[in-house]
């Protein structure tokens, strides 16, 4: 995938929608949303469940399309791409983290990492990547030698070792208590911060907001609002 060089803004969307066909149920889970995203910024998308938040992440990180509107990554239209595009676009330009880590449990973390980095075509060391998350010394671990916020970790590093553009987070301490979750929003924070990767995170948790440089609340489907912050607190401050 060739794409435009970068002015600043990643993602611009207009008008996207989505509608998933039930039988004869129409669900419609996103109803004309609007959105710009740039080079270096964390934002969260903050709304209850059922509000769109993971159908937007979704199209955004290529592993859904929009029934209509426009998409645009770095000026290249991803709405009506084909899926080689899109395997391309994901492969690329868009590192994933869920909420569970979805680790080979019969590989170490550094092998683990390791996965990516072999198919990727500018990646990082394994070893830099699990440095950038502090796991430099867990590196040669199983996952089932880790803790929760361990295993997320090299989810994360998995997902930054290929340099992406954009680290898309889908609700990445749902599954872990508030001292590991905040450990886990760290090695986050620091990679938006040291890689200046556009970082997006989903979250339920309107205490996570304060650490973006801008909040977009969902609900049935549309940006019902759009916050600043002037300033963004660090993880380990939030108040949970």
């Amino acid at each position: 995938m060739s794409v435009p060089i970068s002015t600043g803004v990643v993602f611009q969307a207009r008008q996207l929608r989505k509608v998933y066909h039930t039988g004869e149920l129409d669900v419609v889970a996103l109803h004309g949303v609007d959105l710009e995203m740039s080079a270096s910024e964390m934002v969260c998308l903050l709304g209850a469940s059922g509000s769109g938040k993971s159908t937007l992440l979704n199209i955004l990180g290529g592993l859904d399309v929009p029934t209509s509107g426009q998409l645009r990554y770095k000026g290249w239209p991803l709405d009506g791409s084909d899926e080689g595009t899109l395997t391309s676009f994901r492969r690329n330009c868009v590192g994933f983290v869920f909420q569970f880590y979805n680790l080979i449990p019969s590989l170490t973390a550094r092998e683990n990492v390791a996965l990516i980095t072999d198919i990727s075509a500018d990646p990082m060391t394994p070893e830099d990547a699990l440095d950038m998350v502090g796991l430099g010394k867990r590196m040669d671990h199983f996952p089932s030698q880790l803790s929760g916020g361990e295993q997320q970790r090299v989810a994360i590093a998995r997902a930054i070792a290929k340099r992406p553009e954009v680290l898309l987070c889908d609700e990445p301490t749902g599954a872990l208590d508030v001292t590991t979750g905040i450990t886990v929003l760290e090695a986050v924070e620091r990679i938006n911060r040291e890689l200046g990767t556009l970082t997006v995170v989903i979250t339920h948790n309107a205490a996570m907001a304060e650490m973006a440089d801008r909040v977009l609340h969902l609900s049935d489907g549309k940006i019902v609002n759009e916050q600043r912050n002037a300033v963004r607190l660090p993880a380990r401050e939030l108040k949970w």
